[in-house]
């Protein structure tokens, strides 16, 4: 379906607890260095998810959505030089970083102090329909990312954005001096699309020893992550936090674990961490991406441990490059993503968002 002089349905986020609201929109030409996409399949996002239930301030009416991976139907004159061709499988990526502010200068523009976002536009105003939430998409040039074409856009699109978010936390560490051995110990607490990704890439370079912590009753997902390389997986609804704790410590000659990744968005995961690690280990520290609640922590541990805490909030498009490769070297990978996903047409909008809540979901995604 080309969408020429037609419209295209999109869910319309009207304020926090809302239901989604599916509008027809009509379909414009592309404005200047902007392409025109169709949907092949766009993530439902754990910040979304955030945003609807109002622990992430988003304006309202707005369509939002990050995760967008569509196929170029039509790009604006002039753009011949612009390394895409109408037909081509992209990433469309939110972030616009502002170029100018000392961090962009020093090559860390995923932290721009400036940070924009392509998918802020007005839907009163044409192209109307910037989102993820759309059967239609329009992205700067600037930021789509050709998705190689020995790759199943639709499998890419599971980690969209959980593999750059993952990889940059990654690449923060690296960046900071922290070498992750084989021998290390990892512990990974959360097995949401961020956790599992983790533990993936974990596995996948080499490192022996993965925990994955995750809560609720989900054998399935606990599976997944065994596939995917943890070592074992521990559970807070079975055990409590102590238990996890200690095990981690016994499991280690009484050190604790080299290095945690967080991506369960749990408040309470902070503290349990800084318990279980050893002295001079690391801990990244991606998956707090909202206003969740304060609770209490034992700073003297990161002092007496001297440990090395990194946060990580966005991610750029060299992650997502290198997301992209890291498919492309591990094809052996692919099947397993595949299955990983649960789909839904746009404007079963709003079932996918109570599915994707309710933690059943590894990922929750729109596809055409």
């Amino acid at each position: 379906m080309k969408y020429v002089d037609k419209t295209a349905k999109a869910a319309v986020f009207v304020g926090p607890n809302k239901a989604f609201e599916v509008r027809d929109f009509l379909v414009t030409p592309p404005p200047p260095k902007m392409a025109k996409m169709e949907l092949i399949a766009s993530g439902i996002c754990g910040t979304d998810v955030h945003m609807h239930r109002g622990k992430l301030g988003v304006k309202a009416p707005s369509i939002i959505g990050h995760e967008f991976i569509g196929r170029i139907l039509e790009l604006p004159a002039g753009s011949e030089n612009c390394g895409l061709k109408v037909g081509d499988a992209v990433i469309a990526d939110i972030a616009v970083p502002c170029g100018e502010c000392p961090l962009c200068k020093n090559g860390d523009d995923a932290n721009c102090v400036n940070m924009q976002v392509t998918n802020g536009g007005d839907i009163d105003e044409a192209p109307y329909l910037y989102g993820g939430y759309t059967e239609v998409n329009y992205t700067p040039l600037s930021n789509l990312i050709k998705i190689p074409d020995e790759l199943d856009p639709t499998m890419v699109c599971t980690f969209a954005c959980p593999g750059p978010t993952a990889l940059h936390a990654f690449a923060l560490a690296k960046k900071a001096g922290v070498v992750i051995h084989p021998d290390d110990v990892a512990v990974v607490q959360g097995l949401g699309p961020v956790g599992v990704f983790a533990v993936m890439y974990l596995h996948a370079i080499g490192v022996k020893t993965i925990y994955a912590i995750t809560a609720g009753n989900n054998d399935k997902r606990e599976q997944l992550a065994r596939d995917l390389g943890a070592t074992e997986v521990l559970n807070l609804t079975r055990q409590s936090e102590q238990q996890i704790t200690d095990y981690i410590i016994s499991k280690t000659d009484g050190l604790g674990a080299h290095i945690a990744f967080e991506g369960s968005g749990a408040p309470a995961a902070v503290p349990q961490a800084l318990q279980f690690l050893r002295n001079r280990a690391t801990y990244l520290v991606p998956g707090q991406y909202s206003n969740s609640g304060g609770i209490p922590i034992q700073p003297q541990l990161i002092t007496f441990k001297a440990l090395h805490i990194i946060g990580s909030s966005q991610y750029s498009i060299p992650d997502v490059e290198y997301y992209l490769q890291f498919l492309c070297d591990h094809p052996e990978l692919h099947e397993t993503i595949k299955k990983l996903a649960n789909k839904y047409k746009v404007e079963q909008v709003n079932e996918a968002f109570e599915d994707a809540k309710s933690g059943n979901n590894i990922k929750t995604m729109l596809v055409k």
